[in-house]
């Protein structure tokens, strides 16, 4: 009887055992049907912590590129610079050198944009300078013998005669001139005697004086370095003469550029072991230059502006120059490369490169046709020997400028006088390749001489060669206005670097690095000094050294503020 009892107890216990246990695994097996339901649930594509391999963020990257530019006329709040920038549907299917070229012209943009807001804060001692009384000296009036162009109205047409009674016809409508080379890529344009009707560059040359390249104050200006700066390039040649390599460039309104592209960087000094004869010729000295020539008041040098160009769209693509395109390669690096032909460094070795297709290049303004503005080119009396061994004749004799007081055209007039000016340039600049300079014909010898070529200048800024300043030390003569000039430059109020720092802001180059370094610019108030020490000199033994060129004028301008 006991034992039955126990017997059904411990079935009980059993069975109560086997309930509970049951209960648990069901507890059990609820509780884990629910957590894999929530593992299982897929994640959003913002909320994914999951780390994507290269090809899948290329894919999705472009996968949303293309979305955007389907649904981008859908975005109502689309700013107005995305709105400007953004793709199409076609530009997917462009090549990557036109992709790459829109990028190119996106930063051409870009760089103008800066050139607006990159302005000094505070005092500006570059607009001080040009308020100074010494760059607004009065100006004799200009008769029509002193411009080197003159635009042909009707009037002048009648009085030359029967053999131009055929083209008086034509210029009827106020000497207008139209274009017919539409077709060919360059605008459609009509000129008259009006001024407004002429582009930039023509101008400029309607501009030139038996004085002076142009006026500071002319407006026109700023037109002509903006639209050499933004201008489409219809063409691009090789230039024929000379011993680097330079493009001829041409723009839909008639106009051209002389195109020098970047060799080596900015902080690349000349090597000391280089001859001058031999050194590269540098982009941003073509621009500094421009602005160093301006600063000095001589205003002789043609406007020089900097670019970014396309080498592949804008060179390779549109050049008829079978010379030209047939040095056109890809480097190791994937970059645009070439080399033209020339006397020095146009080879495989010493190429000229985009980054991959993005070039730095300077563009200066071409001066009129031969054709109808003849000049002159002139041996420079300091010309050096362009040798390895030899040396010049004034290298070797210190009265050398004697002789060359008694040759013509030195022996009357200013010539002499800016030889010297150019001198000053030089060595402020340390150019060493000034063999030969050139005049207008026109103005026999009473006119300006033209700085132009000065692709060697800024090589070496630790060193200076005095040598370059021999036509100031061995005449100890000087123009009065270029001496009070140098003056008001080595005053702090008016420091040439400064100035020129100043002034190469403007180019749209510096949006990109500074045109010249550092001590490129600290150079510049050393030589300064050096020049008015030499000058100095020349007093203590001399008593013509200053040439008075501003006899009759009431100011005295050798009152000047600090």
């Amino acid at each position: 009887m006991i034992r039955q009892n126990l017997g059904r107890s411990t079935r009980s216990i059993y069975l109560v055992l086997a309930c509970v246990s049951l209960a648990l695994h069901l507890l059990l097996a609820f509780f884990c049907l629910s957590v894999l339901q929530t593992v299982c649930v897929p994640p959003t594509s913002s909320s994914s912590s999951i780390p994507r391999t290269d090809t899948q963020q290329r894919q999705s990257t472009s996968h949303s590129s293309s979305s955007a530019v389907s649904s981008s006329h859908k975005l109502p709040s689309i700013s107005h610079n995305e709105e400007h920038h953004k793709l199409n549907a076609n530009t997917l299917d462009r090549k990557e050198k036109d992709s790459i070229s829109d990028a190119t012209e996106r930063e051409k943009k870009l760089i103008g944009a800066r050139k607006g807001i990159q302005k000094v804060k505070g005092h500006s001692k570059l607009e001080a300078l040009f308020k100074h009384p010494l760059y607004n000296l009065p100006r004799p009036e200009l008769q029509d013998d002193d411009w080197l162009l003159r635009v042909k109205t009707n009037e002048h047409s009648s009085d030359r005669g029967s053999e131009e009674e055929e083209m008086k016809e034509a210029n009827d409508n106020d000497s207008q001139w139209q274009s017919a080379s539409e077709e060919e890529g360059y605008d459609k344009v009509t000129w008259t005697s009006d001024v407004k009707t002429h582009p930039p560059w023509l101008q400029f040359h309607l501009g030139i004086s038996r004085w002076e390249l142009y006026n500071r104050k002319d407006p026109n200006l700023a037109q002509l370095t903006h639209y050499l700066a933004t201008q489409r390039v219809l063409s691009a040649v090789q230039k024929t003469g000379g011993t680097q390599l330079k493009l001829l460039i041409s723009f839909p309104n008639y106009g051209k550029a002389l195109l020098k592209p970047m060799k080596q960087s900015r902080d690349t000094e000349t090597d000391e072991n280089l001859f001058y004869f031999s050194d590269f010729e540098r982009h941003n000295a073509e621009i500094a230059a421009f602005h160093l020539d301006r600063l000095l008041g001589f205003n002789r040098i043609p406007p020089v502006v900097g670019r970014l160009i396309n080498v592949t769209s804008e060179i390779r693509e549109i050049t008829t120059d079978h010379r030209l395109s047939r040095t056109f390669f890809t480097s190791p690096m994937g970059n645009v490369c070439f080399y033209g032909q020339c006397e020095y460094y146009c080879s495989t070795e010493h190429p000229v490169c985009g980054q991959p297709h993005a070039l730095e290049v300077s563009l200066a303004t071409m001066l009129p046709d031969l054709a109808i503005a003849p000049r002159r080119s002139w041996r420079s009396p300091w010309r050096r020997s362009y040798s390895r061994s030899k040396l010049a004749h004034w290298e070797k004799d210190p009265a050398y400028c004697d002789t060359v007081k008694q040759t013509p055209p030195y022996n009357h007039g200013n010539r002499l006088l800016d030889v010297i000016d150019m001198a000053v340039l030089d060595f402020l600049m340390s150019n060493m390749d000034r063999h030969h300079y050139e005049t207008f014909e026109k103005f026999g010898n009473e006119t300006f001489l033209l700085h132009l070529d000065n692709g060697r200048a800024f090589g070496r800024h630790s060193r200076d060669e005095p040598s370059i300043l021999t036509p100031l030390k061995q005449c100890c003569r000087i123009h009065r206005s270029t001496l009070l000039r140098l003056r008001l430059l080595s005053l702090p109020g008016f420091r040439l670097s400064d100035v020129m720092r100043e002034s190469l802001v403007q180019d749209p180059l510096a949006g990109v690095a500074p045109l010249l370094s550092e001590p490129h610019i600290s150079a510049l108030d050393r030589r300064l000094e050096t020049v008015l020490q030499v000058v100095q000199a020349c007093q203590e033994h001399h008593t013509d050294v200053i040439y008075d060129d501003l006899e009759g004028y009431d100011q005295d301008y050798d009152q000047q503020p600090i």
